[in-house]
């Protein structure tokens, strides 16, 4: 039907092409004529298409004329919707704020719990393992027996040597108890005789000056005198050997001291045989049971004493400058990550690790939790530094963050600017702003690559976190 209508059209439009001199009327009522002398077959065609159209048809006669021009209308109103606040207000983008809070600098490195030195345990002789009545993992006191090894033979030579020692204290009592007193009285004896003995010379040398007596029996009398003369000397020399400082009794107390000696060596070799621990501690290896052979130089135990537990932790070379002794620290093992406890620096080693670029530093455990065993890993954060009220930035949004001139792109009504920044302290990825930012202001993530210096921008809901803060 449409069809036809549209060639009644164009006929219309022939006919008034051809004869514009005619009325206008004129083309109408020949054109009708013209239809009617068609064959009867087209003239329900004709009057269809004459038909009265209803509302609805034409609207989709309307319709369908103009449906690429509405698709299009529609089209550019759902661009604009999407696109007009992008293009006039600038894209939305989570920025990040500025903070302003107690922020502490610090320097987080990992380690294990140590003990400032271990025992290693291991017997003095070769023997038999009789006993060993500790395990492994046992918490012992000083002196508890540890090892026992087979003694038979050397408690008999102790037995032996405690003997010796009796029988040389038993001279030197003999000799001070009686050999002095005799040699006290023979010294006394021949001094009596040398008095005598010089007597008798007297009386014979004035017998011999009166000629009474010959000279052979003055000289004879000269001679015993002598002889009891040398007697006093040789008995005086023994009873001085029988004194305190005499040789008799040195040689005597020598004699005891080594037989002292003797037993201690022989007791010494004995108590090798009970292994008892030098201090108190845990005892964490064990590697020895009863009836093995051992022998000197191999360690069969190995103990941690209870004494002060450090934590030894590998630092960057790059942060040795921040450190210093007696900085505070806060540490927790691995295991137990929700436990927290405290430690203080308390060795910096003067070398350097240069195969790995670190520095070994060591920070005691003034209270070391229940819980914390040999050779655990820690992680340790050490307190370096710290700003009260500190203008904190995310180290996200700065740019140039190790150069000498970092800034970042700082919200300004509408637009970003760029905003240059003078850094202090660093950790956690925050960092100090000593100028350049307030508490509040707004700053684009290094991530947004697309936003630049003067570019508009709409502010989501701002990202921040609140950073270690000084207890």
């Amino acid at each position: 039907m449409t069809t036809h209508d549209t060639s009644g059209k164009e006929s219309a439009s022939h006919y008034n092409n051809d004869s514009q001199a005619l009325p206008t009327a004129e083309p109408s009522e020949g054109l009708a004529t013209s239809f009617q002398g068609k064959p009867e077959e087209k003239q329900p065609t004709h009057e269809h298409a004459s038909s009265p159209e209803t509302p609805l048809s034409k609207i989709w006669h309307v319709a369908k004329r103009y449906s690429g021009i509405g698709l299009f209308i529609v089209a550019f109103l759902i661009a604009a919707t999407w696109a007009g606040p992008r293009l006039i207000f600038g894209p939305q983008v989570a920025l990040e704020m500025v903070i302003q809070r107690d922020f502490v600098q610090s320097v987080v490195a990992s380690g294990r719990v140590e003990t400032p030195h271990r025992v290693n345990i291991g017997v003095q002789i070769t023997g038999t393992v009789l006993n060993v009545p500790v395990s492994e993992g046992q918490s012992v006191t000083a002196d508890t027996v540890l090892i026992e090894l087979e003694s038979s033979e050397l408690r008999a030579a102790a037995s032996q040597a405690l003997r010796n020692v009796q029988l040389a204290s038993a001279q030197l009592r003999q000799l001070i108890e009686v050999e002095r007193p005799l040699a006290e009285h023979a010294f006394e004896e021949a001094q009596a005789n040398e008095v005598a003995a010089l007597n008798v010379l007297t009386r014979h040398q004035d017998l011999f000056n009166q000629d009474m007596i010959s000279q052979s029996l003055l000289d004879e009398v000269k001679r015993a005198e002598q002889v009891t003369r040398s007697k006093v000397s040789g008995i005086r020399q023994q009873m001085k050997s029988t004194q305190n400082n005499g040789s008799k009794v040195e040689i005597a107390d020598v004699g005891l001291k080594q037989a002292e000696a003797g037993l201690l060596v022989a007791q010494a070799r004995l108590a090798y045989t009970t292994l008892k621990a030098p201090v108190s501690g845990v005892l964490i290896t064990r590697n020895v049971e009863p009836g093995d052979v051992v022998q000197p130089g191999i360690i069969l135990m190995q103990l941690s004493p209870a004494a002060e537990t450090q934590l030894v932790v590998q630092i960057e070379e790059k942060n040795l400058h921040l450190l210093q002794l007696g900085q505070s620290a806060l540490a927790s093992a691995d295991a137990y990550s929700l436990q927290h406890f405290s430690a203080q620096l308390v060795y910096i080693n003067p070398g350097i690790d240069a195969g790995r670029g670190s520095i070994e530093v060591k920070l005691w455990v003034k209270e070391p939790p229940v819980y914390l065993r040999q050779d655990m890993t820690v992680s340790v954060d050490i307190e370096v530094a710290s700003r009260r009220n500190a203008v904190l930035v995310p180290a996200t949004a700065i740019h140039d963050l190790n150069s000498g001139t970092p800034w970042v792109l700082k919200l300004d009504g509408l637009q970003v600017r760029r905003q240059n920044l003078a850094l202090g302290l660093r950790s956690n990825g925050w960092s100090e702003v000593l100028s350049g930012l307030s508490n509040g202001d707004l700053v684009v993530p290094i991530s947004e690559d697309s936003i630049t210096d003067g570019s508009r921008v709409r502010s989501l809901t701002a990202v921040s976190a609140i950073p270690v803060v000084v207890k």
